[in-house]
């Protein structure tokens, strides 16, 4: 049996695209046993893809040059991650159509098509909702990765099978290796202006945040969780310069590699993140994580797993106090063992499902 799984892998930059990766394959080896799994993702693009354009897939689809069909029809199921959070039209109509194309000619090619656990939404555009109706009604399998995605996947008329979490909540526990405090991840997508969040307040949060925890005799390490790229977005530089503008009073911790990275993070007191990947890497592996949230992804998912200690950048009229009072919550480590079990709950029916439709 080969599995293709869509948008996440081994190779991005995102850790948390590489945790898709991981959680989605050790969840199918463990429910498929038999099943070869292959990767595709926006740096490791297959040449019968050409997706540079929506309309690029649409005329390959008319022509057939590439052979999309042909090798699309290797695979029994077509196991779709959309990234975690990009099954909606907030990043943009021609990332949705790219993604919602593939999956529809995956449909076409006889594969079982499945949306893995993720965000479902939100759609603001018209043509977004009616794509993501299209993938959802030609999906075997879907499910919904917190309620607020569940009740979006209702309404658009294709209900979940499932609401479970997470797929980090699948992978092994790593083992603990650095001696740090509080891990401090600062977004390089919110540091700079977006449609996300107002970037000045979020630099003068960021900031106020360190000045208090050093104050305060905590140490902290910035940690990047997308490593350096092309994608100007990514957490690297902007933890070098914050890291040269204290005067080396942080520490940096780039990880080498995702197994890097949650080592690290099972060794610390505390995250901090912006990334919702680096609080869930955190929570994964019972680090407690306060979550600085700039999309509405965060909090319903991580209710689910009874876990409050989100603050909404939007929202919030004070978000350093807000992240500092949850900082000093009482309990943090015990409640953190307590999501970590909860996420291992929520996804366990996920290979069952799996097995039931192959």
């Amino acid at each position: 049996m080969r599995v293709l799984v869509g948008w996440a892998g081994d190779s991005s930059p995102n850790l948390g695209v590489r945790a898709l990766g991981r959680g989605s394959a050790d969840l199918l080896r463990a429910a498929l046993p038999d099943a070869r799994i292959e990767f595709m993702d926006f740096g490791a693009r297959p040449a019968a893809l050409p997706w540079g354009r929506p309309r690029s897939l649409v005329r390959e689809r008319l022509t057939g040059r590439a052979g999309m069909m042909e090798w699309l029809g290797q695979f029994d199921l077509y196991w779709d991650t959309r990234s975690g959070d990009s099954f909606a039209d907030i990043y943009g109509i021609q990332r949705h159509a790219k993604m919602s194309l593939v999956h529809e000619f995956a449909a076409q090619a006889g594969a079982v098509t499945a949306l893995a656990p993720q965000t479902i939404g939100p759609f603001r555009t018209r043509r977004g909702r009616l794509l993501a109706q299209r993938n959802l009604r030609r999906s075997a399998l879907v499910f919904a990765r917190d309620p607020a995605s569940a009740r979006a996947a209702q309404g658009l008329g294709r209900p979940a099978d499932r609401t479970t979490t997470d797929l980090v909540f699948g992978i092994s526990q790593p083992e603990p290796t650095g001696d740090h405090d509080v891990l401090l991840n600062v977004s390089g997508l919110l540091w700079k202006a977006s449609d996300h969040v107002d970037h000045g307040s979020y630099r003068a949060a960021v900031r106020t945040i360190i000045s208090r925890l050093l104050s305060d005799g905590r140490r902290v390490t910035l940690l990047p969780h997308v490593l350096d790229s092309h994608d100007p977005d990514n957490d690297v530089p902007v933890s070098r310069a914050l890291q040269d503008e204290y005067d080396g009073r942080l520490g940096l911790h780039v990880p080498a590699d995702l197994d890097d990275a949650r080592s690290a993070i099972a060794a610390a007191q505390l995250v901090i993140g912006a990334r919702m990947h680096a609080c869930l890497n955190a929570l994964s592996t019972g680090t407690p994580a306060v979550a600085m949230a700039y999309s509405r992804k965060f909090q319903p998912l991580m209710a689910e797993l009874g876990w409050s200690h989100v603050i909404s950048l939007a929202e919030s009229t004070d978000a350093a106090a807000d992240v500092l009072r949850e900082v000093a919550a009482p309990g943090l480590s015990e409640r953190a063992l307590d999501a970590r079990a909860r996420g291992q709950e929520l996804l366990s029916p996920v290979g069952e499902l799996v097995r039931s439709v192959m």
